[in-house]
């Protein structure tokens, strides 16, 4: 298996990912859309700033994340750290919407009210298939 050929694969198909947080001692997970830069290395997702999960990185940034499978059991999932991004929503506009169409929507009408956060990582496990497995270092 050509194993940053299929990060990079899934990264650019896929569109959610399952968000995992501490709060209190106690895991959150949610379901996010995503846009993977390969150039920067950088996974971006926003969200509104009254939303939980602001909170719950600002207070402890350390997240996991897996991708959701749009077809069989292929997904990507790492651990990284999640920040406020120096980038705000429009400036990644092109690779959301190039990804997930229908964002465009999201970005126009409440883009102003969106934070944009950039998980980094240095490595990720990359399944095909339940005999498939790598370890992709970035």
């Amino acid at each position: 298996m050509d194993t940053k050929r299929e990060f990079l694969r899934m990264m650019a198909q896929q569109t959610e990912i399952a968000l995992a947080t501490i709060a209190e001692n106690h895991p959150k997970v949610r379901i996010v859309n995503f846009y993977y830069d390969d150039r920067s290395h950088s996974l971006f997702f926003s969200t509104f700033a009254d939303n939980q999960k602001v909170n719950e990185i600002e207070k402890n940034n350390r997240v996991a994340f897996t991708t959701i499978p749009s077809s069989g059991n292929e997904h990507v999932k790492a651990e990284g750290l999640a920040v406020k991004s120096a980038k705000n929503i429009h400036d990644v506009q092109d690779g959301f919407v190039h990804k997930i169409p229908d964002y465009k929507n999201t970005i126009e009408q409440a883009g102003d009210f969106l934070i944009l956060f950039e998980i980094k990582f240095e490595t990720a496990i990359v399944t095909l298939d339940f005999e498939n497995t790598g370890i992709y270092s970035i």
